[in-house]
């Protein structure tokens, strides 16, 4: 749990719960990046987390409360709407994974669950733990179509962006983000997945392969788990350049990946012209976070949602989702400083980064997918 110990989580989450319930205000201050108010949609399943991933286990219970505590940190309280999670259906699950293995998940927590794979684990709780995280998403977007708010940050666990079609790993049960993705793709809509977890998102990338209303596109640091997400890998042939990774090796900084976003992520975007972003916001990419060894900040995360931001067509289409992030002070300080940016305010409690390797991944991931 790093620096920040159980009893300071334990306090964390009983301030949280006491404000949450009220947190409906407006957020006046500061100047707001979309006109007028601007408004905070929060989904999460922190009350009901029945997830126990055993003692020791980086994705513990702990993260919520982290990672929550980062909008009492950037004092954001007042821009919250809360949105109160709901159970994904079978069917919306289904948009995103083979029916195959949403039974057999249901039946392994059921039995008492066990060890999935060396690093994924559930137990009885882990099903309802598992839609609730999915569908907190699935509200958070259904909260921003109504007009509720002007984004959206969905705090759940389990993770979700290493869970194929058809496999939980890599600490991911369902992929959460792709689900919301797969509906909105359903309606319609253009959807950006951005994901700056450190790890790649295999999941995600398995699932819209081949999807043309999907454009997929990750950060990450290379070589690192799960192994994939080279720069070759662009796309299905009835999607071709609509999977875009930028692996970037160890030691990069926020220089680094600002240079990624703006130099071969921003004219991607603009080619595809998303009508909603959902990023996979993990934040194990900070240098204090002890599975990766990025040199990030929380002030290079503002950078980076500040980008997201721009990617979006319009006020109410920004959802982040939160995915890594296994030092508790970094997720907290980084989770505020991304918040607080998208809202218009500037709580930066680190300086941003720079130096380090990266400059030619980000070349060669321009050559692959800019046109000049």
């Amino acid at each position: 749990m790093s620096h920040l110990r159980a009893g300071a989580i334990g306090h964390i989450s009983t301030a949280l719960r006491a404000w949450r319930t009220t947190s409906t205000g407006r957020f006046a201050r500061g100047v707001p990046p979309y006109g007028g108010d601007v408004e905070l949609v929060l989904a999460d399943n922190a009350d009901l987390d029945r997830h126990d991933t055993g003692r020791g286990h980086p994705e513990h219970p702990g993260r919520l409360p982290a990672a929550l505590a980062g909008i009492d940190a950037a004092d954001l309280r007042d821009a919250v709407v809360r949105v109160e999670p709901r159970r994904a259906t079978v069917d919306e699950l289904s948009r995103a994974h083979k029916p195959e293995l949403i039974r057999a998940l249901k039946e392994f927590c059921e039995a008492g669950g066990g060890a999935l794979d060396a690093d994924t684990s559930a137990v009885a709780g882990s099903w309802d733990t598992a839609l609730l995280a999915a569908g907190a998403t699935l509200a958070a977007v259904d909260a921003l179509e109504n007009g509720m708010g002007d984004v959206a940050f969905v705090g759940v666990r389990p993770p979700g962006h290493h869970a194929t079609s058809d496999r939980p790993m890599g600490f991911c049960l369902m992929n959460n983000i792709a689900v919301a993705a797969a509906a909105l793709a359903e309606r319609g809509e253009r959807v950006l997945v951005l994901d700056w977890d450190v790890h790649h998102g295999n999941g995600t990338q398995d699932i819209f392969w081949d999807d043309p209303r999907v454009l997929y596109v990750s950060t990450h640091q290379s070589p690192l788990y799960p192994g994939s997400g080279h720069v070759t890998e662009t796309g299905g042939p009835d999607a071709p350049g609509l999977t875009v990774n930028v692996p970037l090796p160890p030691g990069a900084g926020g220089d680094t990946f600002r240079s990624a976003f703006d130099e071969v992520i921003a004219p991607v975007v603009d080619s595809f012209v998303p009508t909603w972003v959902l990023v996979s916001a993990g934040f194990d990419a900070h240098r204090d976070d002890p599975l990766a060894n990025l040199r990030l900040t929380s002030a290079d995360f503002a950078d980076l949602a500040l980008r997201a931001r721009s990617y979006a067509p319009r006020s109410g289409r920004l959802v982040l989702v939160l995915e890594g992030g296994y030092d508790a002070d970094a997720l907290c300080s980084s989770v505020g400083a991304s918040l607080s940016a998208l809202l218009g305010e500037s709580y930066r409690p680190e300086e941003q980064s720079s130096g380090g390797p990266g400059s030619e991944a980000v070349a060669e991931a321009r050559r692959m997918h800019v046109r000049d």
